[in-house]
């Protein structure tokens, strides 16, 4: 059965796996995934948005499946030339992806919304679902180190995130404003997903952004969380390490704990079995399967168990009122 609406919250590789799983079983126009955009940056004068990319390059069947960002098969050519330059170019983007930048910076500088520059890609790439940045206005995480602030994609491609962390920063949230639809996608779903994104530089600036965790909480869908973490670490990145640095477990229990107020279900990698009835006590529904999503296979059985997840969760409240 289709789940009628469904919302995800994204951010990343891990994101972009679970929704090319996840778009299949949702009928078309039914799905709206809001995207993190404060890993969004400025390189070679032209405006990247990460996260937009990475979800729209995936669902597109566009993106390199090796390395979890840019098109597959892209050349890098002009980053080569630009090198020639002596300039520090340490920020890759290849020769196609150059025209999706291009593409956003030109429609930016005319005054044109992020929002509605998404969804002209999402239409030119022939993508089903309605992707949103979490808003229009803003948004950076600020990362400070041991060896002094950094911007996100400073600390994380160029530094290598070898720097230990000592706190983060959503510069811009609170004066910013979630992007049209945004609200109205977590009111109208069925089920909410917070896909599994590094909890702290993902999804955390979504909930930054005032109005969208208070429309969490008043959710009539049960929000699922899918754990990146498979026995305590990530699939990729520096998740574990950066949540430990902060003071948050890297664990289901460490996800509830940072989850805490909007979350009511949680699907965990078969490794983390024994944190089910412990999630249990605190009144969060777990189910748990392999959830390394290396094929498109994978992708769709972490999806689907989440939505069955969600529709078990509504069905016990529908019971119980």
């Amino acid at each position: 059965r289709r789940p009628g609406k469904v919302t995800a919250l994204a951010g990343g590789v891990g994101a972009a796996r679970l929704l090319r799983g996840l778009a299949p079983l949702v009928a078309r126009g039914q799905l709206t995934i809001v995207v993190n955009t404060a890993d969004d940056d400025v390189f070679y004068g032209l405006n990247v948005s990460p996260d937009i990319d990475t979800v729209l390059y995936t669902l597109a069947g566009l993106s390199d499946p090796v390395r979890g960002w840019g098109i597959a098969g892209d050349t890098f050519q002009a980053l080569e030339a630009l090198r020639g330059y002596e300039r520090d170019a340490w920020f890759q983007l290849g020769d196609r992806d150059l025209a999706t930048h291009l593409f956003r910076t030109e429609r930016l500088r005319a005054g044109t919304p992020l929002s509605q520059i998404t969804a002209l890609q999402t239409r030119s790439l022939g993508v089903g679902a309605r992707v949103l940045p979490m808003s229009d206005e803003t948004v950076r995480t600020i990362v400070e180190t041991t060896g002094g602030r950094r911007s996100f994609q400073e600390y994380l491609v160029r530094d290598r995130a070898r720097e230990t962390v000592r706190s983060l920063t959503y510069q811009g949230a609170r004066g910013a404003k979630p992007a049209p639809g945004v609200l109205a996608a977590i009111e109208e779903a069925s089920v909410i997903v917070i896909a599994p994104s590094n909890p702290l530089v993902s999804i955390a600036p979504i909930l930054a952004v005032p109005g969208v965790r208070q429309a969490l909480r008043r959710a009539e869908a049960p929000v699922v969380a899918v754990s990146p973490l498979i026995g305590g670490r990530p699939v990729k990145g520096p998740a574990d390490k950066m949540m430990r640095a902060l003071g948050v477990a890297p664990t289901p229990l460490g996800l509830a704990d940072f989850y805490e107020d909007v979350l009511d279900a949680m699907v965990i990698d078969t490794a983390d079995r024994a944190f089910v009835p412990k999630l249990g006590a605190r009144g969060i529904a777990a189910t748990c399967l392999d959830t390394l999503m290396r094929s498109l296979g994978r992708s769709t059985a972490v999806a689907r168990a989440a939505l069955t997840l969600g529709a078990s969760v509504r069905e016990q409240r529908n019971l119980a009122s």
